[in-house]
């Protein structure tokens, strides 16, 4: 048989995979919670060293650890396991990149949940989450959320806050909708010691937000509004709006909405930077933010990701000229800089 004709054989992996992608999900969270990976990148890296430092059985630490490696989460040399590049990085909980939190949220049961029954979300087109899944009034799991998602969101956040005060800009009213966290905002105040941030979260997720502005050193300068984001007042006169992870969660006359109150709450010449999942227009690449749609799906009554030309027509929609699109460095995502206009 050709070359060219075994390439074009049937091959039924995909789909193993696909059928047993649970399992790796299972596993990595596994890992995590047992902490495989600090225990690995402190030296104990063979299966009897393990399992006293784990306290977990040899057979389990076995098999885990072979899963692990056969999905490229651990290296094995003989009966020795070591972290590849990416292990060391994101999942060594000595990492300052770390992002082992990110289960806390991700694989939160009820988001998981939202999944059980695809099918019959797909026949209704929205998820089967009761009062509306992750938008519902003040949602719990957004202060989960805020204290678990951190070291996701860290390179965007850098990103943000160069993009705030390049050029000697130096914003004094920024208003931080969705502010979870608040580390965006709290970055540009860390930037800019005149910075006054206006955050407008859940109140409960403002605790959060507020104890980090805190630890920045910046609280005297952060001031919560509480409240829903389409109904709390923005007031006016802002010189930089953050819309951070938000859009998705709704659909385009929702956004529409939205934006246009952004832009009544903006001083001429200013500036809102959105923070997206874009895919191209084929809506199938690049790979993350085409599939961060099905996230939506399953999580929101009718959420979606947005094209760049999407993007443009809502905020010319809403009263904004045209959008900048700019990669964030190590992200999926993409900064959205919009300017008001006068």
């Amino acid at each position: 048989m050709s070359e060219q004709a075994q390439a074009q054989q049937p091959d039924p992996e995909k789909i193993w995979n696909a059928l047993n992608g649970y399992q790796k999900t299972a596993a990595l969270k596994a890992a995590i919670e047992l902490d495989v990976f600090t225990a690995i990148g402190e030296g104990s890296d063979t299966v009897e060293s393990l399992s006293k430092r784990l306290n977990a059985s040899p057979r389990g630490v076995r098999i885990l650890c072979d899963y692990l490696t056969v999905e490229g989460f651990l290296a094995k040399t003989g009966a020795s396991y070591s972290l590849p590049l990416n292990s060391q990085v994101f999942l060594d909980r000595r990492s300052p990149a770390c992002m082992g939190s990110a289960i806390l949220f991700l694989n939160r049961k009820k988001h998981m949940s939202a999944f059980d029954d695809l099918a019959e979300v797909v026949r209704k087109g929205t998820t089967s989450l009761p009062d509306g899944g992750t938008v519902e009034p003040e949602y719990a799991g957004w202060e989960v959320f805020a204290e678990a998602m951190v070291p996701i969101v860290a390179g965007a956040v850098q990103f943000i806050g160069e993009l705030a005060v390049a050029n000697g800009s130096r914003p004094k009213r920024v208003l931080d909708i969705a502010a979870g966290h608040g580390l965006f905002g709290i970055e540009v105040a860390k930037r800019s010691p005149q910075t006054e941030i206006v955050a407008v979260d859940w109140p409960n997720v403002l605790q959060v937000a507020q104890r980090n502005a805190r630890k920045a050193g910046v609280q005297d300068r952060y001031k919560p509004a509480p409240g829903d984001a389409f109904e709390v007042p923005f007031g006016n006169g802002f010189d930089l709006v953050l819309l951070t992870n938000f859009l998705h969660h709704f659909d385009e006359g929702t956004c529409i909405q939205l934006l246009k109150k952004v832009h009544a709450a903006m001083a001429p010449g200013s500036r809102l930077m959105t923070l997206e999942f874009v895919p191209n227009d084929d809506r199938v690449s690049p790979p993350i933010p085409a599939q961060f749609s099905m996230m939506m799906l399953g999580l929101t009554p009718q959420g979606d990701v947005y094209s760049a030309q999407q993007l443009n027509g809502m905020m010319k929609a809403a009263g904004f000229g045209e959008s900048q699109f700019l990669q964030v460095p190590t992200s999926p995502e993409q900064v959205v800089v919009t300017e008001r206009g006068q």
